[in-house]
Formats: structure tokens, C-alpha cells, sequence
């Protein structure tokens, strides 16, 4: 499959995953479930995921960049795969009873039961996964991303209007992941490396367990705010702030995991073939910019009536929390890819220490300003974010060695047409309708009016976005206008 058939299959596959989650989770939210028991699951599922980030030991990062992938090889990870994910499962359901103790919360213990038992079928689908990956077929990436989104989706929404509260959404999560192991198996055959062997795991090991300890890092990173949160303030600041947070996030996902997916194994094509990568980064930096800063910039200025719109005028505390965090996720996405290029270039212990000294100044940032309130936690997050900026824009510059110059007439550029994409919103809420009046109806033509503008800012500017903009258009036209033509 060419990158470009592969990003096609990806984005589907993310857009229409994302479309299922996102509607989900408004109906929910909206008709069903209040925020206290909204952060009571968010809770549960931090706890859980921040230890079954274990699960994966790495091997999905291993299999698709693995130069010399043998039968062995492969039986060997999928071994060893499936020995560490089910013994990180027990220890999760073993900490069920624990954590409620901890947070005073007897509710918390059949939510992590649950959650937990759904992590058991988590190791089925990691190897599979990431063989289609490797294989570049996203067309079954598709296929086991949105028939998983789909079971969770479905199974949430009925058991949350059946009166289940929180443990609705624990029930979708473990049909989530049955779901996707039955998918992923499917679509590679019904693999299962029995009998298990574990002879020469030694590259996987070191492997995994150098990229094991990065994802703690960042799964520290990133349930952290919910555990604080939620231990620090209460079950209903922790359930704004992870709206918020789950928001700003699936639209990164949304807009960046397709990419992700496909140039992770694109990248690791051309070091094989010893060509330099900082051309390449910086291509990436012009197009992730250029789409994600004015998505950011919109969902940030956007925020009150779109949420007052989605989930209601009880949750409208998240969008201060949803602004903030939205700024904090445009600085992210000035470097992208920084974990996946390094290791690439072989600098996991770069990565490795450098993540380390960023997940510490994050805790103790996220402890402060959650001490202070949950908008001076997510203020905190920003404030991490620029100094994650600051650590890993050099590390990077040393890697791919792009010029100073050029990165920053990307920045400008792409800011350039960032602030058109949001002046129009800006405008109307100046002189027609305050944010705090506006309806989601009337917030419409100033979106799409900035839509334009940004359009518009990047063929003035010659991002290379105006590329895939100009064959998207012409592949339309050929679709459904150049055939109407033809016809008369």
C-alpha cells in the first residue's frame, strides 16, 4: 500500500472512530451521566491505565521498526507480549480494593474490576495491530479501530440510559478491547504463539524494556492530572477537567494519529536507506502546524458555546479548562513525532532521561496548581508544555540538524494563518454576540468564514498542506463534478 492509500485508510479509520467516541460521549454526558460520576470513572481508568501502559513492553514500536523481523523473532515478542501484559492484569485487578481504600471511594472497586478485566484481552491484539501496521495495511488498522470504537460506543450508551452510571462506561471498555482483540486476530489469520517460547527474547527485552519505561513517562504524563486532580479536589473537578482534556485530545488523535501511524514506518524506510531526516521534519512540522494550530486556536476561542452546545449548561466549567488545555496541545504539536524520530535515530536514553526530568516537572506543576483550584491545574499543564518545548526542541535540532531559520519561518507562517482561523469568531464576539450569549447556529458562519481564511492563508504562504489540498480537490472533482459534466 503507498503512504498515500495508507493515510487515507488511517484518517478514516481515525475520523470515523473519532466521530463514534465524540457522539457517544455527548449523549452520555448530556442525557445520562453527571460530572461527579464522569470523574469517578475517569479516576478508575487513570489508576489502571497508568499500570497497564506495562502491557505493551514496547513491542509495537519494536515490530514495526525492526529491520530484520523473522519467524522467531516474531513468536519470540508475541511470548513475551503476552507473559507481561497478563501478569500486568492481575496486578491491576489486585489493586482494585487498594484504591478505593485510598481515594474513600467504595465505588471505585467494581469500576477497576471491570476496567481491569478488560486489559486481559489487551496482549491479543497488540502484535497483530502492529504486523498490519508494519505491513502497511490500514485498511485492517480501519477495520479493528472503528469495529472497537463501535462495540464501546454501543455498549456505554445502552447500560449508561439503562441507569448504570459509571459502570456503563467500564462495561464499554471491556467490550472495547474484546472487540478489538476478535478484529485484529481476524484480519492476521487467528495467530497465538503456543506453545509459548521465550529463546532469544534478549532484543526484545532490551527493547522493551528501554521503551516500557518511556511510556511510563508518559502515561504519568497523562492520567496524572486526573489522579491529582480527582485526589486533591474531588470527584466533579476531576470529571470537568478530564471532559476537557478528553476533548482536546481526541481532536489531536483525530487530526494527528493517522499521520503518526503512517510516517513512523515511513521515516524508518528512509534511515534504513541512510538518508538524512531533517528535510522530512520539517515537511512534518509545516503540515502538523499548519492543520493542528488552527483547529487548536478554534476549539480554544470556541470553547464556551461549543460546550454549552454539546454536553449542556452543567458542564459548562469545562471550558475555561478546555481553552487552556487546547493551547497546551498546539505547543505539543510544534514538534511532532519527538519521541518516534529519536528512537528512530537510536537516542532512547536521550529520550528516555529527557522524559524523565519532564513527567517530574509536570507532577510537581500539576500538584501546585491543582492545590489552587482545577483551572490553575490545567494553567500548570500549559506551563509544562512550554517548558517540554523548550527541553526537547534542542535535542531535536541536534538529531536532524533542520535549520533555525527555517523552523522558524514554518512557526510564523502557520501562526500567520492560525490567527485567520480564528478572527472571524473573534470579531462577531466584539461587536455581534458575546461568547457567553452565542449559539452554537449563529457561532457557524464566523467558523466557516475562518475555515476560509485559513484556506485561503495557507496557498498564500505555500504550506505544503496546499499539496494534498489541491489532488484532494481534484480527486472530488473527477468524483462527482467532472462526471456531471461529462454527462451533459
Amino acid at each position: 500500500m503507498s503512504v498515500r492509500k495508507a493515510i487515507a485508510w488511517a484518517s478514516a479509520s481515525r475520523l470515523l472512530s473519532f466521530s463514534i467516541a465524540f457522539a457517544s460521549s455527548i449523549v452520555i454526558a448530556r442525557y445520562y451521566l453527571s460530572p461527579a460520576e464522569v470523574g469517578l470513572f475517569s479516576i478508575a481508568f487513570a489508576a489502571t491505565a497508568l499500570i497497564a501502559v506495562l502491557q505493551e513492553f514496547g513491542l509495537n514500536r519494536y515490530i514495526v521498526g525492526e529491520a530484520e523481523l523473522g519467524e522467531e523473532k516474531l513468536r519470540a515478542a508475541f511470548s513475551v507480549s503476552l507473559a507481561v501484559a497478563w501478569g500486568i492484569a492481575l496486578i491491576i485487578l489486585a489493586a482494585a480494593k487498594p484504591l478505593s481504600w485510598l481515594y474513600g471511594d467504595a465505588n471505585l472497586f467494581p469500576l477497576m474490576l471491570v476496567i481491569g478485566g478488560s486489559y486481559l484481552f489487551v496482549p491479543l491484539a497488540i502484535v497483530p495491530t502492529a504486523l498490519r501496521q508494519r505491513a502497511m495495511d490500514f485498511r485492517s488498522d480501519f477495520m479493528i479501530e472503528v469495529g472497537a470504537a463501535s462495540t464501546n460506543a454501543a455498549v456505554s450508551v445502552t447500560l449508561a440510559a439503562a441507569g448504570q452510571g459509571a459502570m456503563a462506561l467500564a462495561w464499554g471498555a471491556l467490550a472495547q478491547q474484546i472487540a478489538r482483540a476478535l478484529v485484529s486476530q481476524w484480519r492476521n489469520g487467528w495467530i497465538f504463539p503456543w506453545p509459548m517460547r521465550f529463546g532469544g527474547t534478549a532484543d526484545v527485552l532490551r527493547f522493551g524494556g528501554g521503551s516500557t519505561l518511556l511510556l511510563i513517562f508518559d502515561s504519568v504524563t497523562a492520567r496524572a492530572p486526573d489522579l491529582i486532580v480527582g485526589g486533591v479536589i474531588g470527584n466533579y473537578a476531576v470529571g470537568i477537567y478530564s471532559r476537557a482534556s478528553g476533548l482536546a485530545v481526541q481532536l489531536m488523535t483525530l487530526l494527528t494519529g493517522a499521520v503518526n501511524s503512517v510516517f513512523y514506518p515511513a521515516l524508518a524506510r528512509l534511515r534504513d536507506e541512510g538518508r538524512s531526516l531533517g528535510e522530512p521534519y520539517l515537511r512534518l512540522v509545516a503540515g502538523y502546524t499548519g492543520l493542528v494550530w488552527p483547529a487548536m486556536a478554534g476549539l480554544a476561542v470556541a470553547s464556551h458555546p461549543l460546550v454549552n452546545a454539546l454536553y449542556g449548561p452543567r458542564w459548562i466549567a469545562v471550558a475555561p479548562i478546555l481553552s487552556a488545555l487546547a493551547i497546551a496541545q498546539m505547543i505539543f504539536v510544534a514538534l511532532p513525532m519527538s519521541i518516534q524520530v529519536p528512537i528512530l535515530l537510536g537516542e532512547l536514553k536521550g529520550v528516555l532521561r529527557r522524559n524523565g526530568a519532564t513527567t517530574l516537572i509536570a507532577l510537581i506543576l500539576l500538584a501546585i496548581g491543582a492545590s489552587r483550584g482545577v483551572e490553575s491545574a490545567a494553567a500548570a499543564y500549559v506551563a509544562y508544555a512550554c517548558i517540554w518545548f523548550l527541553i526537547y526542541l534542542f535535542f531535536l535540532r541536534r538529531l536532524t540538524r533542520f535549520g533555525w531559520g527555517a523552523l522558524a519561518a514554518i512557526y510564523a507562517r502557520n501562526l500567520f494563518a492560525a490567527a485567520m482561523a480564528v478572527a472571524p469568531l473573534l470579531a462577531w464576539y466584539r461587536w455581534v454576540t458575546p461568547a457567553a450569549t452565542m449559539s452554537f447556529s449563529e457561532m457557524l458562519l464566523p467558523v466557516f468564514a475562518g475555515i476560509c481564511l485559513w484556506l485561503g492563508a495557507l496557498f498564500v504562504t505555500g504550506n505544503p498542506l496546499t499539496g494534498d489540498i489541491r489532488n484532494l480537490a481534484a480527486t472530488a472533482w473527477a468524483r462527482t463534478g467532472g462526471r456531471h459534466m461529462v454527462r451533459k
